[in-house]
C-alpha cells in the first residue's frame, strides 16, 4: 500500500471540544484521490501568521499513543487531536495564528488550513500544544 501524499489529501480542522480548561481540536485528513493509500504516524503541525511565519513552537508529539496505519479509501479520513491548555488559565503569553499548517506524515509539504481557535500560547510552556498520532475518522 502506498503512502498518502500531500497533493492527494485535503486537510480540515474539527470545531473546538473544550473540557477540564483545554481545548481541542480535531485535524482532519481527507482522501481526496481516485486511489487507496495510507497514513502512519503524526500529521505535521505549525501555527502561522499571514506571512506563512511559524508564531508558536510546534506542537509536541503525544508519544504515549500508539502509532496505527490508517488506510485511507477514497474519500475516507484519518484524524489526530490537537490539545492544549487555555493560556487564559496558565497566564501564558499568546498570539492569535492566521492558519495552521498541516503535512501528512512522511511528506515536506504542508496545507494551510485557516485558523479559527482564537489564541494560542506562543511560549512552548505551560499552554504548549500537543498532537495525537492518525487515526480512522473524522474526530466526530
Amino acid at each position: 500500500m502506498r503512502r498518502c501524499h500531500t497533493s492527494e489529501v485535503r486537510a480540515s480542522l474539527g470545531p473546538n471540544r473544550p473540557g477540564a480548561g483545554q481545548s481541542s481540536f480535531a485535524i482532519v485528513l481527507t482522501n481526496g484521490s481516485r486511489r487507496t493509500c495510507t497514513l502512519y504516524g503524526f500529521p505535521g503541525v505549525a501555527f502561522v501568521n499571514g506571512a506563512g511565519e511559524a508564531v508558536t513552537p510546534d506542537p509536541e508529539r503525544a508519544t504515549d499513543q500508539q502509532e496505527q496505519a490508517v488506510t485511507l479509501s477514497p474519500g475516507d479520513s484519518a484524524w489526530s487531536t490537537l490539545t492544549y491548555t487555555n493560556p487564559a488559565i496558565t497566564g501564558a503569553t499568546t498570539v492569535t495564528p492566521t492558519a495552521l499548517l498541516v503535512t501528512p506524515p512522511d511528506e515536506t509539504a504542508p496545507i494551510s488550513v485557516r485558523w479559527t481557535g482564537g489564541k494560542v500560547s506562543n511560549t512552548g510552556k505551560a499552554s504548549a500544544p500537543w498532537v495525537s498520532p492518525l487515526r480512522p475518522g473524522n474526530g466526530a
